[in-house]
């Protein structure tokens, strides 16, 4: 065989296989769509770790419920919950390391008194609330910072 027809062949074997990958991807079910079938997986891409079900103008709505006009900070607030719950899943999540995360990751803007401009009832009970997620156990106590 000489080098331009092997070539040739080489090429359209790759070409084969790319096909075929990508009808077999297509037609993949992924583990969210065998978990929740019938379930729309359209996610906002901006939001990367949204609970399903969860929507923008969800999160409008209860932020309108609670009295907020929801603005970029309140945006990034809501990816960085949504980030530490996908990220922390596994060993559940802890009020307290989570305030403390939230502090550390909006320190520059001014921590945890910066949130409390953004969520007065409390950056980790009104955030998660807002951002679809289960306020973990606790942080909806007074005593914890929330106000109810």
């Amino acid at each position: 065989m000489k080098s331009a027809d092997a070539t040739k062949v080489y090429a359209t074997t790759a070409l084969e296989i790319t096909c075929q990958q990508k009808e077999e991807s297509e037609t993949m079910d992924t583990m969210n769509d065998i978990l929740h079938p019938g379930e729309s997986t359209a996610a906002d891409p901006g939001f990367p770790h949204a609970p399903t079900g969860w929507s923008r103008d969800t999160a409008t709505q209860v932020a309108t419920r609670e009295g907020l006009t929801a603005g970029p900070d309140h945006w990034e607030a809501v990816r960085a919950l949504q980030d530490y719950f996908a990220r922390h899943a596994d060993s559940g999540i802890n009020a307290r390391e989570l305030h403390d995360a939230l502090d550390e990751k909006f320190h520059a803007k001014g921590g945890i008194k910066f949130l409390y401009t953004l969520f007065p009832r409390g950056p980790v009970a009104q955030g998660c609330r807002i951002a679809g997620l289960e306020p973990p156990a606790g942080s909806e106590n007074a005593s914890f910072g929330s106000v109810m």
